[in-house]
């Protein structure tokens, strides 16, 4: 009996609790909704892309009746994140009936120009339209820049936006024959870094470059400076500019001597080919030539001199000898002073 009490008073207390759920339920929706709170998530850099009125104008137009049961929430959350500049949107219902609306907007990493349009880049690479109300100071990027590489250039951006030295310079980038090149505030040149790596390193080479020889210089000096290649830096002079007239002049003298100088190059190739052949050709020809004279010497070196020939020799030695004593002996006759008879000639024996 006890037990079908108990039973009995459980039933009774869930229908009650049942019939005060439904009723509060019921008067809950069908209240109006009082208060629309929208809350904008602070981020890094402040933007103000969605406006609080748009928000609310949307809210209205998804409720005409303006009562708390009609809301699709799930449908409302739907149409808020399908908006461009929104990056998450959070919708919920207080028991007062309060409708609260948490959004966070997309922060652009840069502006990008291409193909005749504008358009913003968030450091996700998600593209969304420029607003008519609000305008983001951002770095400016042109040319053909494809999608992935929207990451590496907001990467690229955000470096220099971080960095003093960097955001004094570099004001945009330009895209140009697959590479990129970033414009400067200060001269007509461009700064060309090629492709989006190792950004940090060609960065600190620009400032060392700036540091120690731009600065005691003109910044109009120079139509471009590479820090492209490793370990170095190139710079392009400015045609326009009056102190680089000679030194371009020079320049052009210089690439003018360039086709001669290829030219007299081709010719002295082919000049010593044409003797390197003539030469090959002419070589047995000496060889011949050589080995006669070679046998010829040795066939008159082998011959052997006979007797008659052995005194003449030695009667032309003496000959010569008696020749050179005889100027001698006449300076020694004028010399002396006592006239003396000439001494008779010697005879030569002939064995």
């Amino acid at each position: 009996m006890k037990n079908k009490f108990r039973i009995l008073k459980i039933l009774i207390t869930v229908i009650i609790f049942g019939f005060l759920l439904s009723f509060s339920l019921k008067r809950f929706n069908n209240k109006p909704m009082e208060k629309v709170t929208v809350n904008m998530t602070k981020t890094k850099n402040p933007v103000y892309f969605i406006d609080e009125k748009d928000v609310k104008d949307l809210v209205k137009s998804s409720n005409p009746t303006k009562r708390v049961g009609d809301i699709d929430i799930p449908l409302l959350e739907k149409k808020l994140n399908q908006l461009p500049a929104v990056d998450s949107a959070n919708v919920y219902l207080n028991l007062n009936g309060n409708l609260n609306l948490d959004i966070k907007q997309r922060v652009p990493a840069f502006r990008l120009n291409k193909d005749g349009k504008d358009f913003y880049v968030d450091e996700k690479g998600n593209e969304f339209p420029i607003s008519k109300n609000y305008s983001f100071p951002c770095m400016l990027v042109t040319g053909d820049v494809q999608k992935s590489e929207y990451q590496k250039l907001a990467e690229l951006v955000d470096k220099i936006d971080n960095d003093e030295f960097s955001k004094k310079y570099f004001i945009g980038v330009s895209k140009e024959k697959g590479g990129y090149n970033l414009i400067t505030s200060q001269g007509n040149y461009k700064v060309e870094i090629g492709d989006l790596d190792r950004i940090h390193l060609k960065v600190k080479g620009f400032k060392t470059f700036v540091e120690k020889y731009l600065v005691y210089q003109q910044g109009e000096k120079y139509s471009k400076i590479s820090v492209k290649y490793d370990n170095q830096i190139v710079t392009t002079l400015n045609p326009n500019f009056e102190e680089n007239d000679s030194i371009i002049v020079v320049g052009n003298k210089e690439l003018a001597k360039l086709p001669l100088l290829a030219q007299k190059k081709e010719e002295a190739i082919k000049h010593s080919s044409t003797k390197a052949t003539t030469a090959e050709k002419l070589k047995p020809v000496v060889k011949k030539n050589t080995a006669k004279k070679a046998e010829q010497t040795k066939t008159t070196s082998a011959k052997p001199k006979s007797a008659p020939e052995k005194l003449k020799t030695k009667q032309e030695g003496k000959t010569v000898k008696k020749e050179k004593e005889k100027p001698k002996a006449s300076q020694s006759k004028k010399t002396s002073t006592s006239a003396t008879k000439p001494k008779p000639k010697a005879k030569v024996k002939i064995e």
